[in-house]
């Protein structure tokens, strides 16, 4: 059953398929920089009225944990990527390269971009385990 995006299920749901994936262990192995925020910014037009923050707790390729967090919580952490709905579903689709789009300024990073792009093998496994949740967009 799909799972609405962005939601809590959807956040343990995207831990469960990232902690069963072997490639991500290897390709995340290296990362030992801290939890990533990831900011949904509100959308009202598909009921998303206010922005949503989900934090990712990976380190060496383990998720340790993935949450709806507060704003201010989420702005503590040592990455905070922020983008639109639209945004956001289109890495989840894969139709958007999550590292380019960061360096673009599409994606608005609050942390080490050299960090992420010498961690790109990471990046891309997180933004392929996206794409296997069941997922359902607000919108559609």
């Amino acid at each position: 059953m799909a799972i609405d995006f962005p939601s809590a299920e959807w956040t343990k749901a995207y831990m469960d398929v990232l902690n069963a994936d072997p490639g991500y262990k290897v390709a995340g192995a290296p990362w030992t920089a801290g939890a990533l925020t990831f900011v949904v910014k509100a959308e009202p037009t598909v009921g998303l009225n206010e922005d949503v923050a989900f934090i990712l707790d990976v380190h060496q390729g383990v998720c340790r944990d993935a949450r709806i967090a507060s704003m201010e919580e989420g702005a503590k952490q040592p990455f905070v990527i922020t983008g639109s709905y639209a945004q956001w579903k289109s890495v989840i689709r894969k139709e958007l390269d999550p590292v380019k789009a960061m360096m673009q300024g599409k994606l608005k990073l609050k942390g080490n971009l050299p960090m992420i792009v010498r961690n790109v093998k990471a990046a891309q496994s997180l933004v392929e385990n996206a794409s296997k949740v069941d997922t359902r967009f607000l919108d559609e």
